[in-house]
């Protein structure tokens, strides 16, 4: 009797040179549903079985994912003034029957507060030349009122310029601030992941292509990442790598700012710089990520091979 031993394998489509990034982009993504962020007092409690996190996905059996939606469904079904809502909540659908309490003009209250988007900005991190696969941030959106990941059907990238930046100090991370324009949408976004945010630009550039370190090939000591601190103009700034750890899913890369300029303009590791990309050696070999709020010259990146293999999934 022949016995076959069958062991799985990844192989990724992923090139193996890509453009890197650096640039900063405007970030806008759409939620799966409504998400509520928070709860008001409204009269009889009808509020009451909601919960924060709770992502509405239908009212009175038709869709909603946009907050317009549900206030156009909410009005069409008003005269009985009997609603059934269907959230998402750990990973099951719920239904919530209620009746919705009016104001002193008639208008129905919800007790809800909800939003179906957010907004910001990053740094492109690379862009497969072959598959024109993006990937960004190099971790996933988070929203600050729920806390959790943000589950998002759809979204766009933007052409961005930085305008200021509010410099990092201890115990406070400082943040780039800039302008996107919503008529240049760079690409769409499909997935937003611990690896970071990813989806496909809408063409290729003739940019430089840098070949992809493998992680065995990173290694402690000097190394640069790209960004930018004013305008558009990606420039290159020196960074220390102090430790390396392959176990880890997202913080594999352990580093110190000891650029002068780059510390003198952004006091550190500043909101806006996620996704910036790591170079070494001449290839590229991870995203910066986060910030050590207790020492912010000091913070983590993520290996790139990690971000490409999310993109490719």
């Amino acid at each position: 009797m022949l016995v076959l031993a069958i062991f799985p394998l990844n192989t990724w489509a992923y090139s193996k040179y890509i453009i890197p990034g650096g640039n900063t982009v405007g970030i806008e993504v759409n939620s799966k549903g409504v998400l509520i962020v928070g709860l008001y007092d409204v009269e009889g409690d009808s509020n009451k079985e909601f919960k924060i996190g709770d992502r509405i996905i239908r009212i009175n059996n038709h869709e909603v994912d946009t907050i317009d939606r549900m206030i156009e469904v909410i009005n069409s079904e008003s005269s009985n003034n009997n609603f059934i809502f269907e959230v998402y909540r750990d990973n099951d659908i719920k239904k919530i029957t209620t009746n919705l309490s009016k104001d002193d003009n008639g208008v129905l209250k919800t007790g809800l507060y909800v939003k179906d988007q957010i907004n910001g900005i990053g740094t492109l991190t690379y862009i497969d030349p072959n598959t024109r696969i993006f990937g960004a941030l190099g971790h996933e959106i988070v929203d600050k009122n729920t806390a959790s990941k943000f589950e998002i059907k759809d979204g766009k990238i933007y052409e961005a310029a930085v305008d200021s930046i509010k410099k990092s100090t201890d115990q406070e991370a400082g943040e780039k601030n800039a302008e996107y324009d919503i008529n240049a949408d760079i690409g769409n976004v499909e997935k937003n992941t611990k690896a970071g945010i990813f989806g496909q630009v809408n063409e290729i550039s003739d940019d430089e292509r840098i070949e992809v370190s493998a992680t065995k090939e990173i290694h402690t000591g000097k190394a640069t990442i790209r960004t930018v601190i004013s305008d558009e103009q990606v420039e290159e700034f020196s960074i220390n790598i102090i430790k390396i750890d392959p176990n880890s899913k997202t913080k594999n890369i352990l580093f110190a700012i000891d650029d002068e300029r780059l510390l003198k303009s952004t006091g550190g590791i500043v909101q806006g710089m996620s996704g910036s990309p790591i170079i070494q050696d001449n290839k590229i070999i991870g995203a910066v990520t986060h910030v050590i709020v207790d020492d912010v010259t000091k913070g983590y990146g993520i290996f790139i091979t990690n971000m490409l293999e999310e993109g490719e999934r």
